[in-house]
Formats: C-alpha cells, structure tokens, sequence
C-alpha cells in the first residue's frame, strides 16, 4: 500500500496572495490529478467532502496540530504560542470534555434563541450609528456586531472593543503560517491577557454592568469550586472574545459581497428571515470563513493510500461545496437549493464549535434588519483578501445604499 510521500500528488499553494484570491479553480485542478488527496507547504489537504466527514468521525485518530503551527511561526515558549497550544480547539481528551461541560450550557440552541432580543438590540444601535452615512466600509461595520453582542453576554462594556480591536483583528490570523507575522501575534496577546486580566479583577471587585447573572459569572463560579484554574480562566476568555470577533464578522461579509450582486435576494431578506436562513445556508456551502487542521496521532491508512504519523491535515470546510459532487450547478448561489450534502462551516467531532448556534442567530438577525435599513445596496471598490490558511475571507467591502428606516423586525424561534 503506497504511503502518500511516495505519490504525485498535486500541489496546493495555499499562503499565496493568488491563491486566497480565487482557490476554487486551484482546488478543481487538483481533484482532476487525485480525487481527494493534495499536498501543501504546510501538509495535506483532504480534497473531498465525503473524506472529510469520515475523517472527523475518527477523531480519537489525531490531534489539533497546534504543537507543528508552533513550529511554523516558531513560536515555542511564546505568550501566543502558549494560548495556541491551550484554548478549546487546541487541547483533547479529559481537559476538552471538561472545560466543554463547563462552558455547554451557556450555547445550546436555547441559549441564542433567548439572546435574540440582545442580538436584535445591538444591530439595530450599529445600524442606527451607521446607516444615515449612506456608505461605508461593511468589514469595519460587520466587526462591531458580533463581539458587542459577546461582550453583553459575558457583562462587558461594549465601550471596550475599541482599545483591543487591532489585537482581535490580528489574532483572527493566528493561522496565516507566516512566522514574520509573529511579533504582531506576540503583542497581540500580551494586550488580551492583560485586558481580560483586569476584566476578571474588576468583577472579583464588584465592578459590574448590571445584576444579571453572566458567563464571567458562571466561570468564576467553576473556579470557586475548583474547575477552573487561572490559566483556564483566562485562555477561555480571549478565546471567546477573538471568536466573537472575527468569523461571524467575515461570514456576515462574505454574505455581503454575494447579496450586492443579488439585489431580489437581498431584498427578500429585509421581508422574510425564513428567507435569511436559506441565505446563510447557502452561504455556508458557496463560500465559508474557516478551514480546520488537526495532526495525524499514528499513521492512517484511507483508501488505499497510508497518511503518515505526525503529518498535519487540512479540511477545506470554506470552499468544499462547490465540489459538483457535493451539488448540483455546484458554482450557482442558490438559496432555495435543497442541501443533500449539508454544508459543515462548524466542523464535526468532539471539536465541533460551540457558539455555532449563537453564530447562526446573530447571522440571521443580523442580516434581516441590514436588508431592511439598506437598500439599493451597491459595491464601490474591489475587496482585499485576508489569508487562505486560518480565517479566510474578504479584507474590506466598500458599500454605498439608500438609507430606510428601521421596521418591526419578524421574531425568530
């Protein structure tokens, strides 16, 4: 049985400018040369989405591969490296169901249906701040949404985004593997520790927004009972704030682009936010935010061919739908399509995201009252890319519309 250093395999550039600009084509090529395996200059690539679903569902097979990140960046020893080696995506076992349990009952589907009115709150004060400019870059606009609505979960003052945003931005491009982009990563952290740091001191002091009981809340109480260590405590908390900020924030972007060429569709989710969630769905297969990478535990043997131990594996989660074996008319954006393959943004396993049903109610919220308070939508310059590996997605969307005025917002269940 070959093992897949002994194949000619194609090659996937993915770090290039290029490549994040356009990957669909460069990804159909390589699926011509093999069905499912290609190789990168940071490991392989599973090219195939039925691959990718049997891969997830052999989880206690490998790893994250946080440990070969750091030695990219070569960023051992590093206050980066040590939040990427210890936040919920990066650690396994007993610690991840752990801490999981912990932080679980707080993002069931319950939870971000009774968070809507809080979602609904904060777009509408954007959109009030923001529409009577009739333009606007819509990333810059789109990032204030998602984090303000964390910080109002966890009990913090919105009016703290501001003083750590450029350190949000950076690290959403924690998995650029461009080791000159490390110094940035560094100081990036250092500022999140320090202000999640004073966020814990100010709540053990009585410092709070309101009498409402929050996450911080709920966390401080696990640490009081000995679930929690310091370490822990803080790792979580600049996990949820970069999470908060950065891929809600793109995929809601990337919505934008594909609405501002489809002016009925985007109209049609200022009217319906039924319709709103055919749109993110569809979203999610044409083009998604994040791939996810693990490491090989042992060496794998899947169809025919032998992974070898300790290789890193990407999965291609943002562009895989539009593999025409996925579906049918693969290229065309098409809300009312029925998904035979389900779309997987969120990844599988035992590290599937737990905010995704926060995220997808934010987006349908979001998204509804947008289409309402802009109209005649229309793009005014060419987006920028952000890098393919890590977050992937559209680095600045200039937009200019016609401003409404806000309407009585359908209530989601």
């Amino acid at each position: 049985m070959p093992r897949a250093t002994e194949l000619d395999l194609p090659f996937l550039d993915i770090g290039q400018d290029w490549f994040a600009a356009d990957p669909y084509p460069h990804f159909a090529a390589a699926r011509e040369q093999h069905p499912w395996l290609a190789t990168s200059p940071f490991g392989y690539l599973i090219n195939d989405y039925k691959a990718i679903r049997e891969f997830f569902h052999s989880e206690d097979q490998y790893a994250p591969p946080y440990g070969g990140l750091l030695d990219v960046m070569q960023a051992h020893g590093t206050a980066w490296g040590r939040f990427q080696t210890n936040h919920m995506l990066a650690i396994s076992g007993d610690k991840h169901q752990r801490l999981r349990a912990i932080l679980a009952p707080s993002f069931t589907p319950r939870q971000a249906n009774k968070n809507r009115d809080v979602m609904r709150e904060v777009i509408s004060d954007l959109l009030d701040e923001w529409v009577p400019k009739g333009g606007f870059d819509f990333e810059e606009f789109a990032s204030y949404f998602p984090i303000t609505v964390m910080c109002r979960l966890i009990g913090q003052s919105p009016e703290a985004i501001q003083p750590i945003r450029s350190s949000l931005e950076t690290l959403g491009l924690s998995v650029c593997m461009d080791p000159n982009f490390l110094p940035q990563l560094e100081e990036a952290t250092l500022v999140l520790e320090k202000f999640v740091g004073q966020f814990v001191a100010d709540r053990r002091a009585g410092k709070r927004l309101s009498d409402t009981e929050d996450l911080l809340d709920l966390l401080l109480k696990n640490q009081e009972e000995g679930g929690l260590d310091d370490a822990e405590l803080e790792n979580i908390l600049i996990f949820l704030f970069v999470a908060g900020y950065d891929t809600s924030k793109n995929i809601l972007t990337i919505m934008m682009s594909l609405l501002a060429d489809r002016p009925e569709m985007f109209a049609r989710c200022g009217e319906s936010i039924d319709y709103c969630r055919k749109v993110i769905r569809e979203t999610f297969r044409h083009m998604s935010t994040a791939p996810a990478l693990r490491m090989l535990g042992r060496d794998w043997e899947y169809r025919g061919v032998v992974l070898p131990k300790d290789s890193m594996i990407w999965f291609p989660l943002n562009v895989i739908g539009r593999d025409p074996r996925v579906a049918e008319n693969a290229e065309t954006f098409d809300p009312d399509r029925v998904h035979t393959n389900p779309p997987i943004p969120f990844g599988l396993g035992a590290h599937i995201c737990l905010g995704q049903y926060i995220a997808k109610a934010q987006l349908e919220e979001g998204l509804h009252l947008i289409a309402q308070r802009i109209t005649n939508l229309r793009s005014t310059g060419p987006a920028g890319w952000r890098p393919y590996p890590g977050t992937w997605g559209i680095k600045g969307l200039p937009i200019a519309f016609d401003p409404a005025e806000a309407k009585v917002s359908e209530v989601a269940h």
